[in-house]
């Protein structure tokens, strides 16, 4: 996502190490992550619709990410209630409840604190920082806190983080333990740099209290583990089924063999998004038209592709897109249907209801050092009921994103020792 915002998804960790830094990323950690939908009585083709609609506001910040100093705010590019994936935290000493958003997005790990000026109502207590015997405030000479750029730093170091519809998080810089998953297996980790939050707003945040950013940023709990690796994996998103965050060497070590790798761009006007180099597109047998400049990331910034694990479908720069539209209508025998009420762009009627019996043309993204080939699951998804099949991708305006729904079923692996990404075919679940 950009800031604040990201796959909703329940977290039990698996694995449980006393932690240090060293010794636990040497080892490894595994965390489980549950959607915010699982268990619930939704076709696969409604939660995509609802996935739509979280990302709807989201879609619109991330193309248009400004940093705006004369407030000395960040500016995020997303909604803050934005997200697929809830992790039930715990933070202080003794624990207490943190559920978060996660977000590949984002950087800034932030709860809300009392004294609570303003605070949205949420499901669990308000995090008191007085009753934590392992809390402390951030100085204004470290590192996190010129990292958030402070609106003022006398005795605390104040930060106001504003994200583009609007919503905000407004507080302190500060220190504590979080927690993974139940005692006793229960994975440690203190001294992580957070945002005490006193006066917050933000829609469609009640199941949580704040986020969880896994961003590229030096305040993202990636970058205060010094994590050289990190991955997940993904289970379908119509499965009840558990899946999986993992640091350290874990992130990697249940995968034998060489793994294609492609380079993680850095776009210093959007340092928070992990881009990817694309260069080219394959529909059936067809490698389709696009020059490889309609891929690329600007000299200002603009353009490019990220990949986001808060971002259900995937999005196509506008022109990219119709060039991949027109080419699934000419090779899909299928009748085109009205897609306005769905919210996806290209529906077809599927007049059987088994989709298996349907012939989908392959899809093949070539990324520099890299052709994925996809499992049509990962970008059509059917209502037989409604008697539809839809493309899981649309159009957007400048800035694409390879969504989660093309990521099911793969070890999504960061390297960012080589800043390289690779794509594993997994089955998730049994990770």
């Amino acid at each position: 996502m950009a800031s604040p915002p990201f796959l909703l998804l329940m977290l039990t960790v698996l694995g449980l190490l006393p932690w240090s830094s060293s010794s636990t990323l040497t080892t490894g950690f595994q965390v489980g992550l549950r959607h915010i939908d699982a268990g619930r009585n939704f076709t696969k083709l409604q939660l995509v619709q609802r996935g739509i609609n979280r990302r709807r506001q989201r879609m619109q910040r991330m193309t248009g990410m400004v940093k705006t100093a004369e407030k000395n705010d960040i500016q995020a590019p997303v909604h803050a209630g934005d997200g697929e994936f809830i992790a039930n935290l715990m933070i202080g000493t003794p624990p207490a409840p943190f559920p978060a958003i996660i977000d590949t997005g984002s950087d800034l790990i932030w709860t809300q604190c009392n004294p609570c000026m303003s605070c949205f109502h949420q499901s669990t207590p308000v995090f008191n920082p007085h009753h934590s015997s392992t809390f402390s405030n951030i100085s204004c000479s470290s590192k996190l806190c010129k990292g958030v750029k402070p609106s003022k730093c006398d005795k605390s170091c104040e930060y106001r983080y504003t994200y583009g519809d609007e919503s905000f998080t407004e507080g302190f810089m500060a220190m504590d333990t979080i927690y993974f998953g139940k005692s006793p297996k229960r994975v440690s980790i203190p001294h992580i740099g957070f945002g005490c939050g006193v006066n917050n707003r933000a829609t469609g945040m009640e199941k949580t209290a704040g986020l969880l950013g896994l961003g590229r940023g030096v305040l993202s709990l990636v970058s205060q583990l010094g994590a050289k690796k990190f991955s997940y994996c993904l289970t379908s998103i119509h499965e009840n089924k558990t899946s999986s965050l993992l640091f350290g060497s874990l992130a990697s070590s249940n995968f034998t063999g060489n793994f294609a790798e492609t380079p993680l761009i850095q776009n210093p006007l959007q340092p928070s998004y992990y881009y990817l180099s694309l260069e080219g597109v394959t529909v059936g047998g067809a490698l389709l038209p696009i020059p490889e400049s309609a891929f690329q990331l600007g000299n200002d910034g603009s353009g490019g592709m990220i990949i986001d694990s808060g971002t259900t479908i995937t999005y196509l720069q506008e022109d990219v897109f119709g060039v991949v539209k027109n080419a699934f209508i000419s090779q899909t025998k299928l009748q085109v249907a009205n897609s306005s009420a769905i919210g996806l762009d290209l529906c077809f009627h599927l007049p059987v209801k088994n989709e298996e019996e349907v012939k989908v043309p392959k899809l093949i993204l070539h990324f520099k050092g890299l052709n994925l080939t996809l499992p049509v699951e990962n970008y059509m998804v059917s209502d037989p009921e409604m008697g539809l099949m839809c493309l899981a991708i649309d159009p957007t305006g400048s800035l694409s994103i390879f969504g989660n729904i093309q990521q099911q079923n793969m070890l999504v692996l960061h390297d960012l020792h080589k800043a390289t990404l690779s794509f594993v075919p997994t089955q998730c679940d049994k990770v």
